[in-house]
């Protein structure tokens, strides 16, 4: 009996599991989940948990429903993996070997990390997060009593999961002060590291439009160093004044993949960008936002990849080269407020682009336009999630971007 062992049972790894159950032959294969926790989060809704606009129980469920049949459930946390032994050793003590090992534990927020965020006595009273499932409700409350002064949108450092996610709180934030009646009242800021709204220019062109549009001040290439009292200070000694920060904090990998001597300085294993399979062993892959990968940590991406990467299993698995390879697909609904959202689609060769998906002329949901279809197509998503992607049924999206119904925006005179 050959062995799997899948950690964590997050949106990757859960997929991975009920994926691969139903192309390897039970009387062959042991598949195995180890996961501490006993729910399941869908991460996209934290965004609409701080406007009220989602339940918690919307967004979390029970994992043991969500995993199928003849996949056995190991709980516990990792303490360390032991490559030369093909082994995962957990806290409590038990060992559990494995043939083959997919690191599927993604990437959580690390406040400690930046000095005064967690120790200057002002987080969750001042400071908060939506990147938990507690900071977003704990952030509902601020939100309601909010009423005016200085609202800044802040991300220490990339990457970061769903890197649109910051940017969607700052257009929900502008409407929903704007519904509120106190959005003349407010100074809205938007800090971030890199040089502008997004990575690629097309993109960024679009989106820093829409902030300059909503009176968003946008403060770019924003590197902060630490939280004094009420301000954020940036290594260039710049400072940003808050009444209420929302931040995201530096994104890391699990703690045990820096113990393991497996990941890099943010605790993420490098893999093969194409085919996932991890560059110091080849018998472990990295799934989902554990890896080095250089495309969005986001559940598209997870859901794409593993697309690629089931057949990859087993080809591999069998001795076989591997015939797939990941393109760094990703694409994202960006809600934008008022019921609107845009769509955005890229891989790693090719930036977001104008057009249409995900057929040619006829969508439904346009790419870089804000639209109503798009909003309502965030909000089925969730659906998908549950129903489709999470048990590993088809879906009729390809893994592989398309430049079918995208084009090169006409420069302006």
């Amino acid at each position: 009996m050959r062995r799997l062992l899948v950690l964590g049972a997050g949106t990757a790894g859960t997929m991975v599991v009920n994926r691969l159950r139903r192309r390897m032959p039970r009387h062959e294969w042991q598949i195995t989940v180890v996961e501490a926790g006993e729910y399941h989060h869908y991460q996209p809704g934290y965004l609409f948990l701080p406007f009220g606009r989602y339940t918690p129980d919307q967004v979390v469920r029970p994992i043991a429903p969500l995993i199928g049949a003849g996949v056995e459930r190991v709980g516990g946390e990792v303490e360390r993996v032991v490559p030369g032994e093909h082994r995962v050793r957990l806290t409590d003590g038990r060992s559990l070997p494995y043939d083959y090992l997919v690191i599927a534990t993604g990437v959580t927020p690390r406040p400690d990390r930046t000095p005064g965020l967690l120790d200057g006595g002002q987080w969750r009273k001042r400071i908060f997060d939506f990147y938990t499932f507690e900071g977003a409700q704990a952030l509902a409350g601020a939100m309601r009593a909010f009423d005016g002064g200085r609202l800044v949108v802040h991300i220490t450092d990339t990457p970061i999961k769903c890197p649109v996610a910051p940017l969607e709180f700052a257009f929900l934030a502008d409407d929903h002060l704007r519904r509120r009646g106190l959005r003349e009242r407010t100074e809205l800021t938007y800090a971030t590291p890199l040089p502008g709204a997004f990575t690629k220019p097309v993109a960024t062109a679009r989106l820093q439009s829409m902030l300059s549009a909503r009176d968003i001040v946008v403060e770019p290439d924003f590197l902060v160093e630490r939280v004094e009292g009420t301000s954020l200070i940036s290594y260039d000694e710049r400072e940003i004044p808050f009444d209420l920060l929302v931040t995201v904090p530096l994104n890391m990998g699990a703690d045990y993949v820096a113990r393991s001597g497996l990941g890099d300085e943010l605790n993420l294993v490098p893999v093969d960008r194409h085919t996932l399979l991890a560059k110091a062993d080849d018998a472990i892959f990295a799934i989902g936002d554990a890896n080095d990968i250089p495309t969005s940590k986001a559940g598209s991406v997870a859901h794409f990849a593993v697309d690629v990467f089931a057949d990859n299993f087993v080809e591999h698995a069998a001795g076989r080269p591997m015939p797939g390879s990941f393109d760094g697909h990703a694409n994202c609904f960006v809600e934008s407020g008022a019921g609107k959202a845009l769509l955005i689609d890229f891989n790693y060769d090719t930036e977001p682009l104008p057009g249409m998906y995900p057929l040619p002329g006829a969508g439904p949901f346009r790419l870089l336009r804000e639209s109503a279809v798009n909003h309502w197509g965030k909000l089925a998503f969730r659906w998908a999630y549950w129903h489709m992607l999470l048990p590993g049924r088809p879906v009729p999206l390809p893994a592989h971007m398309s430049m079918a119904g995208k084009h090169l925006p006409i420069a302006e005179e």
